[in-house]
């Protein structure tokens, strides 16, 4: 992949309300983003809010992630023209595991697909 410094240095809240619109259009509710979020970042209500407030880029967003789930290595497919299992910078990794359980919520999946239980 070529330079991503650009998307990295995107507010997480500019793409946030198209998260929540892809998954609103489709029936999804904003909780369920939260959730799906909190899932893999374990950032809480509070301090996504706070996230959201101060414009958090997308690289501080992921490296100040309380944590990434260990289970994100179950996230598999393509996003984006992109395998994710072969996307070697753990940043980008990280952003499109977040696009793809996103896209999953909008398709319609169950929550305990999505949070692989």
């Amino acid at each position: 992949m070529k330079n991503n410094e650009k998307v990295y240095q995107m507010s997480f809240s500019s793409v946030y309300p198209h998260y929540i619109a892809k998954a609103e259009k489709k029936g999804r509710t904003k909780e369920e983003v939260h959730e799906v979020i909190s899932w893999l970042t374990g950032y809480d209500e509070k301090s996504l809010q706070q996230i959201l407030d101060n414009k958090i880029d997308f690289r501080t967003f992921f490296e100040q992630a309380p944590r990434i789930n260990p289970n994100v290595t179950l996230i598999k497919g393509v996003i984006c023209g992109y395998r994710i299992e072969d996307i070697e910078e753990e940043l980008m990794r990280n952003i499109r595991y977040l696009d793809k359980l996103i896209d999953e919520l909008a398709k319609g999946k169950t929550m305990e697909k999505i949070l692989r239980k």
